[in-house]
């Protein structure tokens, strides 16, 4: 009988774990070991971690095997910089190759025209910077109706930038009933106090 990968033993589909295989990834790092579970059963998740450790995969690979195909926009992942941004959209794209998950990058700096382009095509992943995601939010052309995963990445440095009370505006126009991750290198007041409010019991 063939041993179980480790990634395996964390509950991910066979499609995900072939993608993993093809891309060389046969041990998960200890924060994908601790978060993917947890994600997977839909329980919230406060991660303390730093670039560099796998995180993108700890949040992204639960998401893609819980959302369901051509049912319009169903995680949000807000970054700090469009320089992150595009790098998560890159890693879920990756990851997604052979799951048929649609993914849109929405930054500032970039035309609005591109962006309403990716969005004609019915993502199901939104990965964007705040600024940029509530002038759409206003403009109408994205809807956060039917979100069920949020993900704050880089947190402390969303605050720092300024970017609180945005991420507060974004999170009250989701339904109280999605799983919100919130992955940070360090834990400041104001983003605990951010998970307080926004978070239902979230495992650390």
């Amino acid at each position: 009988m063939k041993k179980m990968t480790k990634f395996e033993k964390l509950g991910l589909g066979k499609k995900l774990l072939d993608i993993l295989d093809a891309c060389g990834f046969t041990t998960p790092f200890p924060i994908q070991e601790r978060a993917i579970p947890v994600l997977l059963e839909s329980n919230d998740v406060i991660g303390q971690a730093h670039t560099g450790t796998g995180k993108t995969a700890a949040y992204a690979l639960p998401m893609l095997q819980l959302i369901v195909s051509n049912q319009g926009i169903q995680g949000i992942i807000m970054a700090p910089t469009r320089e992150l941004a595009l790098q998560i959209t890159s890693e879920i794209k990756r990851f997604g190759q052979n799951i048929g998950t649609k993914t849109a990058t929405i930054y500032g700096g970039q035309g609005m025209g591109i962006q309403l382009d990716a969005l004609r095509k019915k993502p199901e992943i939104i990965v964007a910077t705040p600024g940029r995601l509530i002038d759409h939010l206003k403009r109408g052309t994205i809807k956060l109706n039917n979100v069920k995963h949020v993900v704050l990445d880089e947190a402390d440095v969303m605050l720092d930038m300024g970017f609180i009370e945005d991420i507060q505006f974004i999170l009250d126009l989701t339904p109280e009933e999605r799983v919100t991750s919130l992955w940070s290198a360090t834990m400041p007041q104001e983003i605990m106090r951010l998970a307080q409010t926004n978070m239902n019991s979230p495992k650390k």
